[in-house]
């Protein structure tokens, strides 16, 4: 390992000063985001590094978010399935991604908030956990984290890793402070080719192409039901703008009022929203009712094992997918899908999910976190690619009056899903290989 120079030990004493110094308003952030999502604010000790110390010799893995939990599922189970018995210890920095982590613990487990990169918290949780490997999903790189656990010999991995062209140019003017966190990495295990090359050109030394651990993950198959369900009953078409993203549903609403679609007699098309963050699911409630549209939402529908909505819901203009850990539920329910996230400049979201529940897609021209996915399902006939939103609507209401074209994009998507799977086996090798060196 190259030994890091002056300038870049001075970049990273810089960045450790700067983080101690916004410290108190960092903390006074999650204390007020809090108020809205009570778990922000849970647990404050271990965003020091504090916590009780537990047995050493587990597999660390972090997951920053939502998208990322769900990833790291289809790693863990692996890891599972080839090391029984084998000790987990989970970090997140979001509440959604902590939350959705509960789901992954098993007895023995640890579950904990990703310490404050600075150089004492990170030291601290390093003590008291003592892993055997760690394990950082996708895009996550921590220069203290990282600079920390090559010094107290854990070795670190990158799992389903990714780079987008975008991100390296950036990372060319933080070189001082990426370069060294870059070549720390013992191994990445990147999506595409095109990633490896991106992370080699960072300074990764051991970079292998595993694919895409999204491909792994299976929809729940009694969720997916359930929306096939009540799909069946609702006797109208159902339009999702799925995983949405500021500025996407007022543009939705917009355009769908425009189609007169909302306001067409009996039968006509249901619009489903479901958003990325659920800080805006009242945002979002008000915005459909602002525009004189009716509002149904999820949350008010009670557990999600009902049979059926109630009656007042089959009616609504608009419903609102105000819940957590229930995308295949919507998916179920939807005939057709726009991808949040790639109608503002914000990448895309998750794609492959929707291809797994046989959901025919329109995607904006901004899916650069998901572009060899994107580039895959197109070419797969699952998806289209649009220039607006706008224009994606007027698409997906075409094709709600084409059934047989409906059916064969519908088709098309389960496959490619499937054809693609396999990442979790290629990467759990190398990782349990690491933990026990």
């Amino acid at each position: 390992m190259t030994p890091d120079s002056f300038k870049e030990r001075l970049a990273r004493g810089v960045f450790s000063t700067v983080l101690r110094l916004a410290a108190p308003a960092y903390f006074l952030r999650l204390f007020l985001r809090g108020r809205q999502e009570p778990l922000y604010a849970a647990h404050p000790a271990e965003r020091f590094g504090f916590g009780a110390a537990i047995e050493p010799g587990a597999i660390w893995v972090h997951a920053v978010s939502l998208g990322e939990t769900r990833a790291a599922a289809a790693l863990i189970e692996q890891l599972r399935r080839e090391r029984p018995g084998l000790r987990l210890l989970l970090t997140h920095t979001t509440a959604t991604g902590r939350e959705a982590g509960r789901a992954l613990l098993r007895d023995g487990d640890t579950q904990r908030w990703l310490p404050f990169d600075t150089p004492g918290a990170v030291r601290r949780f390093l003590r008291r956990t003592r892993p055997a490997v760690g394990v950082l999903m996708e895009t996550e790189i921590w220069p203290n984290v990282q600079h920390e656990a090559l010094k107290a010999g854990v070795p670190m991995v990158l799992a389903n890793a990714r780079l987008s062209a975008r991100s390296l140019r950036r990372g060319e003017k933080f070189k001082a402070l990426l370069a060294p966190a870059a070549r720390s990495l013992r191994l990445a295990l990147a999506q595409t080719a095109q990633d490896a090359d991106r992370l080699r050109q960072a300074g990764v030394a051991d970079v292998r192409v595993s694919g895409n651990l999204k491909f792994d993950l299976q929809p729940d198959e009694a969720l997916l039901a359930r929306g096939r369900t009540w799909r069946a009953g609702l006797n109208r078409p159902v339009v999702m703008l799925a995983v949405s993203r500021e500025g996407e549903e007022a543009a939705m609403l917009a355009a769908w009022k425009s189609a007169q679609a909302a306001r067409a007699p009996a039968g006509s098309p249901l619009l489903l929203i479901v958003p990325r963050h659920p800080q805006r699911f009242d945002e979002i409630a008000a915005m459909v009712t602002d525009a004189g549209l009716t509002l149904a939402r999820r949350s008010a529908f009670g557990t999600s094992d009902i049979a059926t909505p109630p009656l007042s819901a089959g009616v609504a203009d608009v419903w609102l997918g105000d819940s957590m850990r229930e995308m295949a539920l919507y998916y179920g329910l939807a005939d057709v899908a726009l991808l949040g996230g790639s109608f503002e400049k914000l990448g895309g979201q998750n794609l492959i999910e929707t291809a797994a529940c046989g959901v025919p897609l329109f995607m904006g021209p901004h899916t650069f976190n998901f572009a060899e996915a994107a580039e895959l399902s197109l070419q797969a006939g699952a998806a289209r690619r649009v220039a607006t939103l706008t224009e994606g609507l007027s698409q997906a209401l075409a094709l709600l009056t084409q059934p047989s074209e409906r059916q064969e994009m519908a088709d098309a998507a389960t496959a490619f899903a499937a054809a693609h799977r396999g990442a979790a086996q290629r990467m759990a090798a190398p990782i349990l290989k690491l933990a026990a060196a």
